[in-house]
């Protein structure tokens, strides 16, 4: 019997959260619904979630600080519903870790699409139908300048032998590039082959991923030696990729 995807949602405003924990129910979510930062702090302790869904502005700990711990700390996808319409702020959501966001108001039926596709991108990714892609084994370790990220763990370790966390779409941005090192890639090609293509904001929000990826990677983010950027065209990862069975 299938596992239902099990939802956290988290917003302190009870007109919102109870209508909408009910609404996506009707969508074979199991929803647990929570006011504020201590009580989802409460839940993730307890429990895993499939997915967490979490109002940028809540009272005492906010969104944007409780986004930054999942994703150091638990690696849970994670969807940020915020009022707050400029686009570097947003952006800002997603270079601290999170998978998409939802500006309010919004419609439900548009956030449980984006619960579903974010739900796909983290279970079994599939190949794009492009011809140029050649597929890597789904379980395998890319070894590059002293670094591992192991795929089946899905865990990066540095030259050091230490673990380095990386959040969802920065494990997914990460493999892509590992599987097509030394080529130059355009941010409409990564997006295809990290499987988000359900909108176009997340084109610009490529350079945000890469930016931390490069805090994570490089000794000097802002001379990069391995993660380059080729202006005009896209991105390119400069070094040797080894790959082993997992």
């Amino acid at each position: 019997m299938d596992v239902r995807p099990s939802i956290l949602l988290v917003d302190d405003h009870k007109n919102i959260r109870d209508p909408l924990a009910t609404y996506m129910r009707r969508f074979d979510f199991e929803v647990e619904a929570v006011e504020d930062g201590r009580a989802m702090r409460e839940r993730l302790e307890a429990r895993s979630f499939s997915l967490i869904v979490l109002d940028v502005m809540l009272p005492g700990e906010n969104g944007l600080s409780l986004c930054r711990y999942v994703s150091e700390h638990l690696r849970t996808p994670v969807i940020l519903l915020t009022a707050v319409t400029d686009q570097a702020d947003r952006i800002a959501g997603l270079e601290i870790g999170a998978d998409d966001y939802v500006v309010k108001p919004f419609d439900p039926r548009e956030l449980v699409a984006r619960i579903r596709s974010v739900l796909r991108r983290n279970q079994a990714p599939v190949p794009p139908a492009d011809a140029w892609r050649a597929p890597a084994p789904s379980e395998v370790r890319f070894l590059f300048s002293g670094w591992t990220l192991d795929t089946r763990a899905r865990e990066l370790r540095n030259p050091s032998d230490e673990e380095v966390p990386l959040s969802t779409a920065e494990y997914h941005l990460l493999r892509t590039l590992l599987e097509h090192p030394n080529r130059v890639l355009s941010r409409s090609q990564i997006l295809d082959l990290t499987q988000r293509t359900d909108t176009v904001a997340f084109d610009r929000s490529i350079d945000s991923q890469i930016s931390r990826l490069r805090k994570k990677l490089e000794c000097d983010p802002r001379r990069p030696a391995m993660l380059k950027t080729v202006r005009g065209d896209g991105y390119l990862l400069a070094t040797r990729v080894t790959v082993e069975k997992s």
